[in-house]
């Protein structure tokens, strides 16, 4: 079902490959070409592209006038759904928010006793585009988790799209979810060519400065494409988790929380780190125990087979840092004592701390983002916040007499790179 290795009988090469052959994105070039004729059709003929494409790739046929959904659809969404779980999502809201609110930056301003002055200008990104899988599979969660810090940042404009269902519908908990958190337009359109309408704009659907939310292989190529007309939050790759467990650690949790994240798709990755080979033994027995209840155990054994892990290592020293050079999505520290681990910590999207705290407290509910770096980007990305919603403008005014005080400096280095002009707009201020 998936491979078990000891790091005492692997060569370095060999525990490279074992490591990161699954950070491999298996890119196609044809899909290359379809995203880049999606993107430029709907470049040119804007909402015309669209009905074409939406026909073509969901089978539904709309009009330009029914993509948009209306406020009464909104409404009627909210009896749709069960009230425990409008609950649930109202919930999950006020935690991510209160997270949010917390890594928010301030402008600020310094003067100096030239009275010069110095500061930066905080202010949010005016119109942003949220994309939420859809059609047969939909995930309120990444609702909240991408409008939310923008709703939190500022944002005056919050564009969700999301493919229609087969019955042209898009499914009422993601509405009852964008409406909680805040999204001020709703689209029923889908795949590259709903990125493209973010990043160029239709007749229909306003053009926005930021695109962010996760997508299928076509939506992570189209957003890679209009990445310059518009910013992007990251290129989610496939799903990943690393465990780093002792002999303190439970089988069963450790089992239960890689089938967490191979369920999301064949490609996902889940590999785990420890240094209890009688562990290492029970992890395997309880994942094709537990498998056999999972609805998605198909695709959980695919991803298993393809890309799961189970890494027996000397010290909890060489499992902290094969998972430091993997730099995983998701890293989970089931030992003895995590708080002190973390310190040694350096490369995660978001670390989990102890047996209670699995990886799907993070993903529904306790308040960080899910939007995290894969394929090994956290050793220099970081989860999606609210400060991603944000830009900054520096701010600078001299007095006349700071001026004249820095000129000889401010000439020399101008002159220095030979930019004259530069220096002659010192000169022609503070010389008589």
């Amino acid at each position: 079902m998936l491979t078990k290795l000891d790091t005492s009988n692997l060569s370095r090469s060999h525990l490279e490959k074992a490591l990161f052959s699954r950070l491999a994105e298996e890119e196609s070039a044809r899909i290359e070409v379809v995203v880049k004729s999606v993107v430029r059709s709907v470049r040119r003929d804007g909402d015309k592209a669209l009905v074409r494409l939406t026909k073509k790739f969901d089978g539904i046929t709309l009009r330009p006038d029914q993509f948009r959904i209306e406020h009464r659809e909104i409404e009627a969404a909210y009896g749709k759904i069960p009230p425990d779980t409008r609950r649930a999502l109202k919930r999950a809201h006020a935690n991510i928010t209160a997270f949010h609110k917390k890594s928010l930056r301030a402008s600020w301003g310094s003067r100096a006793r030239d009275n010069s002055f110095l500061g930066q200008k905080i202010t949010a990104i005016a119109n942003v585009g949220v994309y939420c899988p859809g059609g047969k599979a939909y995930y309120p969660s990444s609702v909240l988790m991408n409008v939310v810090p923008a709703k939190v940042a500022g944002c005056s404009r919050i564009v969700m799209v999301s493919p229609p269902s087969s019955g042209g519908s898009i499914h009422p908990a993601l509405l009852v979810a964008a409406d909680i958190a805040g999204a001020t337009d709703i689209y029923r359109v889908g795949g590259a060519q709903a990125v493209a309408a973010l990043a160029f704009g239709t007749e229909t659907i306003p053009k926005v400065d930021k695109i962010v939310g996760p997508g299928n292989i076509f939506v992570t190529y189209a957003k890679r494409l209009v990445t310059g007309e518009v910013a992007i939050d990251m290129e989610a790759g496939p799903s990943e988790i690393v465990i780093i467990a002792d002999s303190s650690a439970s089988a069963r949790f450790v089992a239960a929380d890689m089938l967490s994240q191979a369920e999301h798709d064949e490609l996902a990755s889940a590999i785990l780190l420890t240094t209890s080979d009688a562990l290492a033994q029970n992890v395997l027995r309880q994942l094709r125990m537990q498998m056999k209840a999972m609805e998605r155990r198909h695709i959980i054994s695919e991803s298993l087979r393809r890309n799961g892990l189970v890494l027996v290592c000397r010290t909890i020293d060489e499992a902290v840092e094969l998972a430091n050079r993997r730099a995983p999505e998701h890293l989970e520290l089931l030992v003895r004592n995590p708080q002190r681990l973390l310190e040694k910590i350096e490369h995660a999207g978001v670390v989990f701390l102890g047996e209670h705290t699995p990886n799907a407290v993070g993903d529904y509910f306790a308040g960080p983002n899910h939007v995290l770096p894969t394929g090994g980007r956290a050793r220099f990305s970081s989860p999606l916040s609210a400060e991603d919603f944000l830009k900054v403008t520096n701010v600078v005014s001299y007095t006349s007499e700071k001026l004249r005080a820095d000129a000889r400096d401010i000439v020399l280095i101008a002159e220095l790179e030979g930019l004259t002009a530069h220096a002659n707009a010192i000169r022609v201020r503070t010389e008589k």
